[in-house]
């Protein structure tokens, strides 16, 4: 298997792409999990974010590794302690031939957060900062306090035109009608669930594509993804199914690329209700909602075997977890292990909490948005089942999941009790996922926007607050492991593995893995 897995680095990407010619050639891809719109501010999803790369440009860009580059920014640094400032790109078009400036920055930014039904925006990455145009291409970014992390967060944020996008609706973005962008690639059709293609934009600022067309096809089914490949019906899948890397990884017309993702799947549960809308005690009855007490929560942690899930289940292609990022990432902690599989003292934890007879709890997830995620749930429904926690198991497509984890109960607060959900860094470090599923719930600054087991901690939310504005970078790093190591003794989420993303092509074809787990026509090179 491993004489066909290609894991490729930036250099070799930009010399095969920068300087290959633009050819009349079309490439079709497989996709595993579908994006949920084509509006680049709707949903702040890893499928929805690559898929807007290909239309929307950002300020800055992130490479295979999230590295940070210029992009329709030139440059950017801070002019005094609340104020940075971003040159921006003269020259660049959008796709109907109008010249981007500082207005298209600014309606951009204001847009971003404050999508209407959004499941989950970016106000994580804009509120707390207030863009000023200076002149046509000069903008400035305001804060409060000091915030060395700009450059990461405006990394994140996709630009938009100011005369076609900035008012339009998230349906007009999804007929074509608004969805007009800097990018490398023009939008062509969007039929949800069939197809999306795109077109090369001939006219790019940038490195030209060397794809003329690109068209993204939604295979939900492991199974069918690769007989497509197989077949020669795609030229790419994305999401290889684990139980079949070896046999694709052992023929010589299919070549496999792979690589750690900084993606975490974890357990959100709900801290907040004293009555959770899926629990129960054992005879139905009402109970007090167990989750609240740290004990039990812990107790949950002790009986995932994440070992089995990552050998059995992942058929060894992931890394179990013991905090939000793997190692390599900026504000990982030295001092957080993988909390042991410990049925017997996760027995005593309940007993202790009054829970010793067990309940009754309904876990939630998707069945298309993460690899092997139905298989997940099932595994760690049996498990809490073990330690008398009788665990019954709901899954459904994301594009219902999402809508109802994050707003869909009473008072548009999150309907579910516990979930499954799975989190990448947007912004390549530790404060990505600490202030979005960590902090407590405020809409109005931007935190815990994906927080939807509504965890609170005023302790550790003030030692997120102040790494984000210390400027000092080792001290930042210490505040967000200790932020970390705080979140993960308080059991705030339940981390069970990193994923780790393959890719397979057919022969000629190799694409550069991504640690955001993005899956860009501009990263397939050929051979």
């Amino acid at each position: 298997m491993t004489k066909r897995i290609a894991i490729l680095g930036a250099v070799a990407a930009t010399a095969l792409i920068s300087g290959a010619p633009a050819m009349a050639e079309k490439i079709t891809i497989g996709l595993a999990s579908e994006p949920t719109s084509l509006d680049p501010h709707f949903h702040n999803l890893g499928p929805n974010n690559a898929m807007s790369v290909h239309l929307f440009d950002r300020l800055i860009k992130q490479d295979e590794r999230q590295r940070l580059a210029p992009s329709l920014a030139e440059s950017w640094a801070p002019v005094d302690d609340l104020t940075w400032e971003f040159k921006l790109r003269q020259g660049v078009k959008f796709h109907d031939g109008t010249d981007f400036n500082a207005d298209d920055v600014v309606c951009s930014w204001e847009r971003a957060p404050d999508v209407p039904n959004s499941p989950s925006g970016y106000g994580t990455y804009t509120k707390g900062k207030t863009m000023v145009k200076v002149d046509d291409y000069t903008v400035h970014i305001k804060t409060g306090a000091p915030y060395p992390l700009m450059a990461n967060d405006v990394s994140v944020v996709p630009m938009i035109s100011d005369s076609v996008g900035c008012g339009a609706t998230t349906e007009a973005f999804n007929s074509g009608e608004a969805a007009v962008g800097t990018g490398p690639f023009k939008f062509s059709s969007y039929k949800p669930g069939e197809a999306i293609t795109f077109v090369r934009n001939d006219d790019y600022w940038g490195d030209k594509a060397i794809w003329s067309e690109v068209e993204y096809r939604p295979i939900k089914a492991g199974p069918s993804r690769v007989a497509a490949l197989l077949a020669g019906d795609v030229d790419m899948i994305t999401g290889v199914p684990t139980t079949d890397i070896a046999m694709l990884g052992g023929k010589d017309d299919i070549t496999l690329s792979q690589g750690p993702s900084n993606r975490v799947i974890y357990l959100h549960m709900d801290q907040f209700r004293e009555n959770s809308p899926h629990i129960t005690a054992k005879d139905d009855s009402p109970i007090k909602n167990p989750l609240m007490d740290k004990r039990v929560r812990q107790a949950i942690s002790m009986a995932i075997h994440r070992d089995a899930i990552v050998e059995r289940v992942m058929e060894g292609v992931a890394i179990p977890a013991g905090q939000l990022l793997p190692d390599g990432f900026f504000g990982v902690s030295d001092k957080l292990d993988v909390v042991g599989y410990d049925p017997k003292a996760a027995k005593a934890l309940l007993a202790e909490a009054g829970y010793g007879d067990g309940f009754k709890m309904t876990i939630h997830g998707p069945n298309d948005r993460y690899i092997n995620d139905a298989k997940i749930l099932e595994a760690i429904g049996q498990m809490l089942s073990r330690i008398g926690i009788e665990t019954a198991v709901e899954t459904m497509p994301r594009s219902v999941y999402f809508k109802r984890a994050s707003k869909g109960g009473e008072g548009s607060l999150p309907e579910f009790s516990f979930i499954l959900v799975g989190w990448g860094a947007g912004s390549g470090e530790a404060s990505s996922p600490l202030k979005s599923l960590i902090h407590t719930y405020d809409k109005d600054q931007g935190f815990g926007s994906s927080n939807r087991g509504r965890h609170s901690n005023a302790e550790i939310d003030a030692i997120i607050e102040e790494a984000l504005r210390t400027v000092d970078d080792a001290k930042r790093q210490d505040l967000l492991a200790k932020a970390t190591e705080m979140a993960i003794g308080d059991v705030a989420i339940i981390p069970t593995h990193f994923q780790v993303n393959t890719w397979a092509a057919r022969k000629g074809l190799k694409y550069i893995a991504r640690t955001d787990e993005y899956t860009l026509a501009t990263g397939i090179i050929k051979e």
